[in-house]
């Protein structure tokens, strides 16, 4: 059996509005990176204020710590966090059908299958807390969402190993924990390129719309900073932030 990995907690709750809401009054307290998990989340929240549905026997969770890092440092942690989700769910699913969603998706099968939501607060150029949010759908595939990119998925689904959500949650914070140390030893150089391998349409065409425009391109890399670069007819376009359809 998978042990949990040590100097990490973990609280599980069985319901709570919101595990980011719930890392937040909890930050200011914790002593060590802590997984927050939640049987039943009520108001859950995706990227750009989003609705996260959570229906029985999916994962919700947050982990959240301090990471001694500069704010666009701690922005890279959901590249981190993109790897672990890939290889917890490569335990359960075959790989081949796993990919990235450039900036924080996670497809299965063409589908989405889990979602990861970065928040942060801090001073003087300098994050006190980060909170990492993850959603995976486990078991069912949500109903009545609205407005999605890629519609959801789930591990059940698309024919995946059957988990319960605390086993997975183990299996992923390990994994994230494994991330942690590349990180350390070898720079995010090492995350970007790991992710790089299992990104989707990776030299193919795809389109990235952003609050004030629409831009099309060959999505070529993801630079230094994780931010989005694709070849247009205009050439090279760095997108930090933007919603990826294809």
């Amino acid at each position: 059996m998978t042990q949990w990995p040590a100097g990490v907690d973990r609280i599980v709750l069985d319901s709570t509005t919101s595990t980011m809401t719930e890392a937040a009054h909890m930050a200011a307290s914790i002593t060590s990176p802590t997984w927050i998990m939640a049987h039943q989340q009520t108001d859950g929240r995706g990227r750009r204020g989003r609705a996260w549905l959570t229906p029985k026997g999916n994962l919700t969770a947050t982990l959240v710590f301090e990471p001694h890092c500069t704010p666009a440092q701690a922005a890279q942690r959901s590249f981190l966090a993109a790897n672990a989700l890939y290889n917890a769910l490569a335990i359960y699913v075959p790989s081949e059908k796993l990919s990235l969603k450039w900036p924080n998706d996670v497809l299965l099968s063409g589908g989405k299958v889990a979602g990861i939501l970065l928040e942060s607060a801090g001073h003087h150029g300098a994050v006190s807390y980060l909170s990492i949010g993850i959603g995976v759908n486990l078991q069912t595939i949500p109903q009545g969402v609205k407005d999605a990119a890629f519609g959801p998925t789930s591990l059940k689904a698309a024919g995946g190993r059957d988990v319960d959500s605390i086993d997975f949650l183990t299996t992923l914070a390990n994994a994230y924990a494994d991330q942690e140390a590349l990180l350390a030893t070898h720079g995010f150089t090492r995350i970007r390129t790991d992710w790089l391998k299992h990104a989707a349409k990776l030299g193919e065409v795809i389109t990235a719309r952003t609050t004030l425009t629409e831009i099309t391109g060959t999505f070529k890399t993801i630079d230094d900073d994780g931010n989005l670069v694709l070849i247009t007819g205009a050439g090279l376009q760095v997108i930090p932030a933007a919603d990826v359809y294809f």
